[in-house]
């Protein structure tokens, strides 16, 4: 409400129509569908007030719903998108692509050791496991 100025409409998140159109929609939703499915049949009576019943209770708790959603939004903060965090850019690491990013693990680079668990045993030819 603080950015709101006189004179202007409302954005989408601070009016108040769109939560009522989307209640109403449901409301009406609810409506019909209460209102075939309690009747029993085409040969009984349409129950208007269960009908009636159901679109208010979709209503209402719908409305509440959207209001407390629209009450807990919350912007985020100007520093989060300015580049302050790690590997924000795919550009500059280029370890999920093609090649790693570590020096050395490219073709005519020295290669990293391999690590084995610990625990493990050397199982290939020529070794003592004794």
């Amino acid at each position: 409400m603080a950015h709101q100025k006189p004179g202007e409409p409302r954005n989408l998140r601070t009016s108040v129509k769109g939560p009522l159109m989307f209640s109403a929609f449901w409301a009406v939703l609810a409506f019909v569908a209460v209102l075939i499915f309690a009747s029993g049949g085409s040969a009984r009576a349409p129950r208007f007030d269960l009908a009636f019943t159901g679109a208010g209770i979709a209503f209402i708790v719908t409305l509440v719903i959207a209001a407390m959603l629209s009450m807990s939004h919350k912007d985020n903060a100007d520093h989060l998108g300015k580049g302050s965090g790690v590997n924000l850019s795919s550009k500059k690491s280029a370890g999920h692509g093609g090649y790693s990013a570590r020096p050395g693990a490219q073709a005519g680079g020295p290669q990293a050791p391999d690590v084995q668990a610990p625990g493990a045993t050397d199982s290939s030819p020529g070794s003592d496991t004794r």
